[in-house]
Parts: C-alpha cells; structure tokens; sequence
C-alpha cells in the first residue's frame, strides 16, 4: 500500500510542477521579474515557513541540531535549481512550454536518477543499489530511452521553429518566440541544473526529518521542514536575479501594479510547495530505490504536464 501511494505522490507531483507554466499562459504581457518575486516569495517563503514556525516548538535547535554540513550542500543544490527555474521560465518564453518541459524534464531526470546510485543519500536511501546492478542496469535502459525521446523532441522543435518562419506575423505573434537555437542551449544548461532540487532532498531529508520528529512535530510538518530549509538557496538565487533586473530596469514600482501577477503568484506559490511535499514523501514511501525510481516518475509526469500546458495554449 505504501509503495502505490508513493506511486501517486510522485505522479500527481510530477504533473503539478510540469504544469506549474500555465500562468505564464495567462497572463498578458506578463512583467516577468515581477511574477518570479511572487511565486518564489509564496511558495518556498511564505508557505512552508509559516508550517515549521507554527509546528516546530525550537528552530533554532532544530537548525543545530541538523548541523552546518548538510544544509550547506543541500542549500548549493538548490541554488544550481534556482538557475534552472529562471531559465526554465526565460525559455518558456522563447520555445515554449511543451518543448522546455520535454528537454529539461529529460535531462534533470538522467542527473538526478543515476547520481543517488552512485552517491548514496541520506536515511533509507542509503541502501539503495549500486548502479552496476539489475535495478541499476534496468535504470539505465530506461534513461536510453529518454535519451532517444529527447532528441526526437529537439528535432521537432527545430521543425517547429522552420515552419512558424513561413506563417503570417499574426500566428507568430500568438507562439512562444525568441531564437530556437539559443533557447535549446539555455534549457539543455537547466536541464542538467534542475535535478538539483530532488538531489538536496535525497541527500537532506535523513537529519532534517529525523530532527524535526524528536521535536515531536509529524510526518506532514517534517516534509515541510525540509523543503523550508533546503530550499533558500533557491530562493536567493531567484530574488536576487529579480532585485537585480528590477533595479537595472527601475521597475520596482510595477511590483504592485498588476493584481493578476500577485495573484497567480500566489497560486502557483501553492501547486508548487504541494507538489515538492508530495515528490518528497513519494520518494520515502517508494522505499530504497524512490531516490532514482520516484523522482524519474516525477519527472516523466512533469514533461506530461508541460505538453498538457503547451497543447491547452495552442503551441
């Protein structure tokens, strides 16, 4: 029973943080540094903070008592997902959802399946296979397949990209635009950067929930913790970036401008923060191997969602 609630977890998380573009859809002549503040201030701050201050009687202890080493790893992992999630979203913009989820999805998943194979993780994914093994070996087949599946869909992006250039201004206008050759490398460069987020939970979560428990705080509460503390690497990364542009821009005052990106920020703050929670406990509930199996399962629903998003919206 576990194993098949992991199952959905994974799933339904996979689709969430897949289809977590559609705002982007939305929204008209988004201001996307604006959008960016909200969605990453929500969903990793806001949102998971306010779980762990309420539930959490001592985090300072708690912060002490995980110690300095795993947080600062898992921390540098979230930053290199930080990158990714802007270039993800600059390169929604420039080749569209569809094909950035295909790519990104693909190669995070290769990183981030085969590493905690070869660098185990913490708590009960310490005992996960070698890579050299049969689960290893049938692993690593099933990444061949995604290897061929991403080239199949970098060949129809180039295809795509030649036929958008023989139609009227109009249909141009309404696709995802920007060079494609320039986005492909971007999300080849995120692609390989994103798994960095599921790599900060395989090598994080052991201490963190573990701390979190001796506390006497649940199971929901811990998983929480671990994406709130993991996941301010991320997060600085992606505010800086915002800080940067909007003060090179002198664009602050657009930050309350609009309610609809303050909104949807906060939406998508929300689908985002439950999803990792679910990949998260999918993985612990998937048993030994749910550090490769389940966030390759998380992945593969995460390029579904980013097709679903891409087809929805006309691409």
């Amino acid at each position: 029973m576990e194993i098949i609630i992991g199952l959905i977890f994974v799933t339904l998380a996979g689709f969430g943080t897949g289809a977590g573009a559609w705002p982007m859809k939305i929204i008209k002549n988004i201001h996307f540094e604006q959008y960016v503040f909200y969605s990453m201030l929500f969903g990793i701050v806001i949102y998971p903070w306010i779980i762990v201050l309420i539930n959490v009687p001592e985090p300072i202890l708690l912060i002490k008592t995980v110690g300095f080493k795993p947080l600062l790893i898992s921390n540098l992992l979230t930053m290199a997902w930080g990158v990714a999630n802007l270039l993800y979203m600059i390169c929604v913009i420039r080749i569209g959802a569809a094909l950035t989820g295909a790519i990104l999805s693909a190669l995070g998943m290769s990183v981030g399946v085969i590493v905690p194979l070869v660098l185990k993780g913490s708590g009960l994914f310490i005992n996960a296979p070698n890579l050299i093994s049969v689960p290893g070996i049938i692993i690593l087949i099933g990444l061949f397949v995604i290897i061929v599946g991403v080239t199949l869909v970098s060949i129809a992006g180039f295809g795509r990209e030649k036929i958008l250039g023989s139609q009227s201004k109009q249909i141009k206008k309404e696709q995802a635009s920007g060079n494609f050759r320039q986005g492909l490398l971007l999300v080849i460069v995120a692609g390989i950067l994103s798994c960095g987020l599921g790599l900060a939970f395989v090598y994080s979560q052991g201490p963190i929930i573990e701390a979190v428990k001796q506390q006497g705080a649940g199971e929901i509460t811990a998983n929480f913790t671990v994406w709130a503390l993991v996941c301010m690497g991320g997060v600085l990364i992606n505010l800086m970036y915002v800080a940067f542009m909007m003060t090179k821009n002198k664009t602050w005052s657009l930050l309350f401008a609009r309610k609809d990106e303050i909104l949807y920020g906060a939406i998508i703050g929300i689908q985002f923060i439950v999803s990792i929670i679910l990949m998260g406990r999918g993985m612990v509930l998937l048993g030994i191997l749910g550090a490769s199996v389940g966030y390759g399962i998380q992945q593969s629903m995460q390029v579904v969602g980013n097709q679903v998003v891409g087809f929805v919206s006309g691409e």
